[in-house]
């Protein structure tokens, strides 16, 4: 039995999880079909490549969440974790199970608008859509109508669209996207439909419906989105039994196109056709009671599947701060089988994300290796459900398993791009809270640099599982490579050509010394956040840490 088997072969066995026989099946293909090669390389850049190679091979089907295929992903990692000498981090388990909830809409909506006693009717597919509300499967509220204009409140911004306004018990209208000016990351929040509805709830309100704006429309007016309305999408399940919803008390249940907004504003002060005009020019929208008084329903089909986050522990040692945990996180799925280009129907996620699991399981080796234990606890989460919506994140962030208090700070790594020569990273996340110090150290150790992201109009920052830990109060950031010397190109290439493709396979040109180095620079950053004296703490007045109550934001 080679080197080779003996590391990745036994611990894989010893694993014996659910799905161990076949997964021990397809490691051995898998292993048939590695090349001379790769153990030609460093012992450092073979491990890396090894991990990646089992990880986006054909075998593993996509890893999507919910399948056999990602089970056997688990239990690979799981065994990884066991032999790099981690602990089980989830209850004595390395696995933390984790219910995911797939729903759609059961059937297109009756919605009524009664105003003068007379009921005005509203079209499905012209005037409005119904969306699930997976947490109530037959909703149904009805009464008055108040239009809140965009429905944000950014007080660093001195704007609050609910001034004035009381929506206890009502209906809230509120308007697609955001007003201009916002900062990138802040506009990418608030303009979150349900972000808008978490604002709406806290202020009393029943539902949420939102009205098509005409940047909204230009790109996907209502008519088109009609044959799609039922698209499955997926969340949590909580130990209660429910379906998660940031604002289950509030939910949004639809979205109402132009036509529609026309028949609900006739007889208001409010007209449409002004609020139209204040968002071509930019200003304030008019906001207040609608008259009238509007019934909606949405009844849901939900179907329940089970996946897992794997979970593995280094224990702290030192006693004051052994109870703090930072979390070094990467996502372990991907999107599966699809739609064949090339002939080729696997979409083995080499890139997104098998690189970044087998960093943070390189990291983990590190510490070990090492033979220092860090002072705080480090917990190394591999994460399902990130191609759905960030949702073992999401319940990671809700039930870590350890007192949430103790979470300190969140290490994310999430595709990154490393095809060429590094030579600076982007963190984002970094400038908002003590960890953006932490990475510009630890990069300049390996001659990086941090720069800003160079593509924020892509919203990577509400598009990352680290979001998950931000919106739980958490200092997180994602890391990923940056676009000095041949990065931007590289990283257009990929996006363009091979993010959610079956090309995102092992015939990728991917630079494993570059990998090396990425993973150096983590386990600096990781091993510096673990062992400092001071907690990780969000940047005084930081919008997100104010926002989700974080240590130090006030």
């Amino acid at each position: 039995m080679s080197k080779f088997t003996r590391l990745f072969l036994l611990p894989f066995l010893q694993g014996r999880g659910r799905g161990w026989v076949r997964g021990a099946a397809a490691l051995l293909v898998f292993l048939s079909a590695v090349p001379v090669h790769a153990q030609q390389l460093p012992p450092e850049q073979a491990v890396l490549e090894a991990d990646v190679r089992f990880l986006a091979s054909d075998a593993l089907r996509g890893r999507e969440a919910g399948t056999r295929d990602y089970d056997i992903a688990a239990e690979y990692v799981a065994a990884q974790m066991l032999a790099a000498g981690l602990k089980p981090g989830a209850g004595g388990s390395w696995f933390q199970p984790v219910g995911l909830a797939t729903y759609r809409p059961a059937e297109k909506a009756k919605w009524t608008l009664t105003r003068g006693g007379a009921a005005i009717p509203l079209q499905f597919g012209i005037d409005f859509l119904n969306q699930g509300v997976p947490a109530a499967p037959d909703f149904v509220a009805e009464g008055p109508v108040v239009f809140a204009g965009y429905g944000i409140v950014y007080p660093e911004g001195k704007r609050d669209d609910y001034r004035g306004l009381d929506v206890r018990g009502k209906i809230v209208a509120i308007y697609a996207g955001v007003p201009a000016g916002l900062p990138d990351e802040v506009a990418a929040h608030l303009g979150d439909d349900d972000q808008k509805a978490r604002l709406a709830e806290a202020r009393g309100a029943r539902a949420v419906i939102i009205l098509e704006s005409l940047e909204r429309r230009a790109e996907f007016p209502i008519e088109a989105m009609a044959p799609y309305y039922d698209y499955e999408r997926t969340t949590w399940i909580a130990p209660d039994g429910k379906a998660h919803m940031i604002a289950p008390d509030a939910p949004v249940v639809g979205t109402v196109g132009q036509a529609g907004a026309e028949k609900l504003f006739a007889g208001s002060r409010i007209r449409w056709r002004d609020v139209l005009a204040a968002e071509r020019r930019g200003t304030r929208m008019p906001t207040g009671p609608l008259v009238g008084t509007l019934k909606v329903a949405a009844k849901t089909n939900v179907r329940a599947a089970h996946s897992s986050n794997v979970v593995g522990l280094i224990p702290g040692s030192d006693p004051a701060l052994r109870d703090q945990y930072v979390v070094l996180s990467a996502h372990l799925d991907h999107v599966g089988v699809g739609e064949p280009e090339k002939g080729d129907s696997i979409y083995n996620g080499a890139m997104d994300n098998a690189v970044g699991v087998a960093t943070m399981l390189e990291v983990a080796r590190a510490f070990r290796a090492s033979g220092k234990a860090p002072r705080r606890s480090i917990l190394f989460v591999a994460l399902t459900a990130e191609e759905k919506g960030l949702v073992g994140s999401g319940y990671f962030a809700a039930h870590p398993g350890v007192p949430k208090a103790g979470l300190v700070a969140d290490i994310n790594l999430d595709m990154p791009i490393l095809t060429f020569a590094m030579q600076d990273l982007v963190v984002l996340g970094g400038e908002r809270s003590s960890l953006g110090a932490v990475y510009a150290a630890a990069a300049a150790t390996e001659g990086l640099k941090v720069v800003p992201d160079p593509a924020p109009e892509e919203m990577f920052f509400v598009r990352s599982d680290h979001y998950s830990f931000v919106q739980a109060g958490i200092p997180a950031v994602s890391i990923d490579s940056g676009p000095g010397g041949p990065g931007a190109a590289a990283q257009e290439d990929f996006l363009a050509n091979h993010y959610h493709k079956p090309s995102d396979d092992m015939s990728l040109p991917i630079d494993w010394a570059a990998a090396a180095k990425f993973t150096r620079v983590n386990y600096a950053a990781a091993r510096a956040v673990a062992d400092a004296d001071a907690r990780p703490s969000w940047n005084k007045g930081d919008f997100f840490g104010v926002q989700f109550g974080g240590y130090g934001a006030r």
